[in-house]
């Protein structure tokens, strides 16, 4: 096998990764998936948790903005009353 795929592949460590006894099957094996469709979905879903926790980091560094925003306003809020009296 060293011979013939001598080239390792991100997709190949990714699959080891995850499950190496599944990238054993899939890669020396070449046994087909018994669901693919359960495959699918679960694709499917990591991809949608991965979108759900990419929103997440947007809305967080959204926040940040907005209370870093409000902290400026509050300064310059306090100067001008203090520059007021």
């Amino acid at each position: 096998m060293a011979n013939e795929r001598s080239l390792v592949r991100a997709s190949d460590i990714g699959l080891w990764a995850f499950c190496n006894r599944a990238w054993w099957l899939a890669r020396v094996q070449e046994v087909p998936h018994r669901s693919p469709a359960l495959l699918q979905y679960g694709s499917d879903a990591h991809r949608t948790h991965g979108q759900t926790v990419a929103r997440g980091y947007r809305y967080v560094k959204i926040g940040i903005f907005l209370l870093s925003l409000a902290a400026l306003v509050a300064g310059f809020a306090l100067l001008f009353w203090l520059w007021a009296r």
